[in-house]
């Protein structure tokens, strides 16, 4: 068996993951996980699925015939490297007032000190009483072994103050 990693993204219509599920069903593919997305109009997702390794190339094919139907598809070999044992995980929180720049300064931060973001889902909210935009983001991070999450803390407290945002971040307790 193989594991493949997909990226599709197209104009949004019913039926999409109905047709990609049925195409990695049809090839004896098993669905493991995925994250699926609305935004702007356009259907985004990412999925990971388990391939007998003499379907591969049939299901890739038929993968990319869809880009006759508007789906743009790319395929990629599941080769993740082991996660290292020392790294730890936290949750990051942010809210403040829409501006630009944001993402790339905590970002920046983020990879300055060797820290994978694992998730990041961000969004702009209206503010209860005053109906200011906010922007809010939630990110799963990856800490390396030598960055400890106080100095960490300390960091994105500093880049708060210069944005005018608030951030929370709480380690996850992984079993």
């Amino acid at each position: 068996m193989q594991l493949l990693v997909m990226t599709v993204i197209g104009t949004d219509r019913p039926g999409l993951v109905e047709m990609l599920a049925d195409l990695v069903a049809s090839h004896g593919g098993n669905w493991l996980e995925s994250r699926l997305s609305h935004l702007g109009g356009q259907f985004a997702g990412m999925l990971r699925v388990q391939i007998p390794e003499e379907r591969v190339a049939a299901l890739s094919g038929e993968l990319k015939n869809l880009s006759a139907r508007g789906l743009t598809v790319v395929i990629q070999s599941d080769v993740a490297a082991a996660e290292e044992k020392s790294r730890s995980t936290a949750i990051l929180e942010l809210v403040g007032s829409d501006r630009p720049g944001i993402v790339q300064q905590i970002s920046s931060a983020l990879a300055g000190k060797g820290i994978n973001v694992e998730e990041l889902d961000t969004e702009l909210v209206s503010a209860p009483m005053s109906g200011e935009m906010l922007f809010k983001a939630h990110a799963r991070l990856h800490i390396p072994a030598s960055c400890s999450l106080s100095e960490l803390r300390s960091e994105l407290e500093k880049i708060a103050q210069d944005l005018f945002v608030d951030v929370s971040l709480q380690p996850v307790n992984v079993s």
